[in-house]
């Protein structure tokens, strides 16, 4: 007999939504940035492992019931800190065994190679459309 959670569900459709997501926002992202060197391929790229990073937004779902009623300053802070949060400590896990897919140390405003502080409006505004695309129809 097999027993279903409607929950559990919501939970898994929601991790995949957010993987899914973050994989397309980093190829188009990293196809500006193409764009910007001049390379008119514009082609992008990620890696297989940002997809359990990303699905991991969907850790903002139940936040945001609790954030809901304050600002969108406040709440897109909280989030930006959690991406950030969440980018330094798989970047530093990912390091240990020589499997991160990003460096930033020739950057100037690096943290231990592994997150960027200049990202900070990017990942603003990436939890704020992670809260919009988890958000509930009733």
């Amino acid at each position: 007999m097999k027993i279903k959670s409607e929950k559990a569900d919501v939970t898994v459709r929601d991790f995949l939504k957010c993987g899914l997501t973050g994989w397309c926002i980093e190829i188009l992202f990293t196809s500006a940035n193409a764009l910007r060197n001049h390379d008119f391929t514009l082609r992008g790229q990620t890696s297989l492992w940002m997809f359990p990073i990303y699905g991991c937004a969907f850790l903002i779902a139940p936040l945001s019931k609790v954030l809901g009623k304050y600002s969108v300053l406040l709440r897109g802070t909280i989030y930006m800190t959690m991406i950030f949060s969440m980018e330094y400590l798989t970047g530093i896990l990912l390091s240990a065994f020589h499997l991160c897919p990003w460096d930033y140390s020739g950057c100037r405003w690096n943290v231990s190679q592994v997150i960027r502080l200049d990202y900070a409006p990017y990942w603003f505004g990436t939890g704020l459309l992670f809260e919009k695309l988890l958000q509930k129809k009733e």
